[in-house]
């Protein structure tokens, strides 16, 4: 099933989803969260940040797995995910530093150690993902099939021009990441996506509404056994009120 959650803001969306997160957390506190990157996450972690403070959620007993990393940036790296995690959410609540595992984007033979990380947990309770323009979750390029397990991805140019704001230069934009697999995601007891901006909204319809084809690659949430949802604002959501008003 997918549920569509409209904010008229992205902080409005974000903190929607927080507590989609947050629920999951409140009701199992040993749950085994699944993380994401970029800047679709920010204002959520933020929000959660603020429920921690505020004693509303404790993080003690929580693990957690981010779906991927830059292959060639060490943790301490300021573009690494490591270093994004940290930064955004762990160094400022109570969660176990040991409890939070992310792909090494240094070792070899990674994707395998890594899928057994996430077996060994149980599975994922719940699955935070973006969406990138072509329609990547994690890492996943546009493809032929769709990938089972962990596996190193060659980052397409439209991925890399999109994350090359975040670094001084294009040139200095990693070609090449470790991502958890489809088939791994779609193992989750939960999906929550989130995605802001007009930008966002071509893909979105796309992924939702259009074939379920590799080519599309969150287009294979439609086959997810359990929830899908999706916090988005607005600008977002703009194509889909269009062609799909009945969604919302």
């Amino acid at each position: 099933m997918i549920r569509i959650v409209c904010g008229k803001t992205e902080q409005e969306a974000s903190v929607a989803a927080a507590n989609v997160m947050a629920d999951v957390i409140k009701s199992k506190s040993n749950a085994v969260i699944g993380l994401a990157t970029g800047s679709s996450p920010i204002n959520m972690y933020k929000e959660l940040i603020r429920m921690y403070e505020a004693g509303e959620i404790s993080f003690k007993n929580v693990k957690s797995v981010n779906l991927d990393e830059y292959v060639g940036l060490a943790p301490d790296h300021d573009q690494s995910y490591a270093y994004f995690m940290n930064e955004n959410l762990f160094k400022s609540v109570d969660i176990d530093k040991a409890n939070t595992n992310l792909p090494s984007g240094l070792a070899e033979a990674e994707c395998k150690r890594y899928d057994a990380v996430i077996e060994s947990m149980g599975g994922v309770d719940i699955q935070l993902l973006g969406i990138g323009n072509n329609g990547h979750i994690g890492f996943n390029e546009p493809d032929t099939h769709f990938p089972k397990t962990t596996s190193l991805v060659e980052l397409t140019d439209s991925t890399i021009d999109a994350n090359s704001r975040f670094f001084a230069s294009r040139e200095l934009v990693p070609t090449k990441a470790i991502s958890m697999g489809i088939g791994q995601i779609m193992k989750a007891d939960k999906i929550l996506l989130v995605a802001f901006g007009k930008g966002k909204s071509e893909i979105l319809e796309k992924a939702f509404f259009g074939p379920v084809t590799p080519e599309v690659p969150a287009s294979v949430l439609q086959f997810f056994k359990g929830e899908v949802v999706v916090c988005a604002d607005e600008a977002a959501l703009s194509v889909i009120k269009e062609k799909h008003p009945e969604a919302i």
